[in-house]
């Protein structure tokens, strides 16, 4: 099925400026995109005027917990059946493509196969939802983020706990037999865990590189929760595919990330520190519940980080964390302003973030991201410019078409129209 969409104003993700143009999609991937005004009908099966409206990639949330929605605990990921938790995790990817996130790129998940299963219905055509890399469940280590366990009280935790390189070997093996398309290694300590504090380091090198090598052998990407600075460095060292946060920084830290540009993906998840802080006290988590943690301070070293970042030209992708009840999924586009706010990004380059580089993370091919010849067709028709006002992409009913691989996943009734 041929479908064109024309005389949009067209942002196409690489970093042009934007253009008026028509956009002709056959099957799932683009065919053409022409510059100018159409006076005369394209020649398709379904012809979308797209005048005064904004076409832009689909969205990737390169930080998601699809298992996540109004958590305010771990206990919240730990209590629900399998069965009740496999279908919140249905919904939060329909939530996700509701909303422009086109793709999702799996931090990790509360149960091994969460994310596995609805990844498999969404791409069997019996679920609605983005593109989906599954995420694993979280690997630690004694001690470390996600144990929650003590002597005198043995905890279960959304987490696989190892010790050493051989128990991380098969930790690894096992969630890459279990259909886990991203591995998540905890190798600092984070705010919420008062006995590893953010600038710890717990995972060791050794430990980080073995869980590496395992899983890129399987075909398989690695994240890292990684904050503090060593963390950041043995995680660089031992080639992992994407660090999440990293706040903590010296010259040595920025100078071995972008060393490493052309094949690491960041995502300084700075959405999760700003609702805690500044939308937290009507959700149960008081601002001085916050600042008691240490949140302004991370959010002053992350500020400083991904600036330089920035400006050394890190592939930063979007993702907040989001699944937090002052961090709701669905909301997951206000990191666009939150890169332009705290990072200085301008909103086009902001833009890039959400779109090209996010689909090069979730696609090495280079096929994904961006609205060009031969791409794969996954776009947003926007009412609204979001180089003038990024908030239009947070607004649901501003996104008057969303497509998934050629297929229109909504439209406004305005819109349709078949020739």
């Amino acid at each position: 099925m041929k479908i064109a969409i024309t005389n949009a104003t067209i942002f196409d993700g690489t970093g042009g400026k934007p253009f008026v143009g028509t956009v002709l999609i056959d099957g799932n991937r683009i065919v053409s995109v022409s510059k100018g005004k159409s006076d005369t009908r394209v020649t398709a099966d379904n012809c979308i005027d797209g005048s005064g409206k904004f076409l832009m990639p689909g969205m990737t949330e390169g930080h998601a917990h699809l298992s996540f929605d109004s958590v305010t605990a771990t206990e919240d990921l730990i209590t629900p059946p399998p069965e009740e938790h496999t279908l919140l995790t249905a919904r939060v990817a329909k939530t996700l493509l509701d909303h422009g996130f086109t793709s999702a790129y799996g931090a990790s998940e509360a149960k091994l196969r969460l994310g596995v299963a609805v990844r498999n219905e969404v791409d069997a055509g019996r679920l609605a939802g983005p593109r989906i890399r599954a995420g694993s469940l979280e690997i630690t280590v004694t001690g470390g983020l996600g144990d929650e366990s003590r002597l005198h009280n043995q905890r279960n935790a959304p987490s696989m706990i190892i010790d050493g390189p051989e128990e991380m070997r098969k930790a690894v093996r096992l969630s890459c037999r279990e259909g886990c398309d991203n591995i998540k290694l905890d190798v600092s300590g984070d705010p919420f865990y008062p006995a590893t504090p953010a600038d710890c380091t717990t995972m060791s090198l050794e430990e980080i590189q073995m869980a590496v090598r395992t899983a890129h052998s399987f075909g398989k990407k690695v994240n890292v929760h990684a904050r503090s600075i060593q963390s950041i460095q043995h995680s660089l060292i031992a080639g992992v595919d994407m660090i999440y946060h990293a706040e903590y920084s010296d010259e040595k830290t920025l100078d071995m990330l972008e060393e490493a540009k052309d094949r690491v993906f960041v995502a300084p998840s700075i959405s999760l520190f700003h609702t805690m802080l500044n939308e937290g006290e009507a959700h149960g988590m008081p601002r001085v519940v916050a600042e008691s943690m240490g949140i302004p301070a991370l959010i002053e070293e992350s500020v400083k980080t991904h600036t330089a970042l920035r400006k050394r030209g890190i592939r930063h992708v979007i993702g907040g964390d989001y699944g937090f009840t002052w961090n709701m999924q669905g909301t997951n586009a206000r990191d666009i302003q939150h890169f332009i706010d705290y990072y200085g990004y301008t909103a086009a380059d902001a833009l890039v973030c959400a779109t090209r580089n996010g689909g090069l993370a979730m696609r090495g091919q280079g096929d994904l991201g961006t609205l060009q010849q031969g791409m794969l067709a996954d776009m947003l028709l926007v009412d609204g410019d979001p180089l003038k006002d990024a908030a239009v992409l947070t607004d649901k009913a501003r996104l008057v078409m969303i497509m998934k691989d050629g297929v229109i996943h909504s439209i406004a009734p305005s819109l349709q129209h078949k020739n």
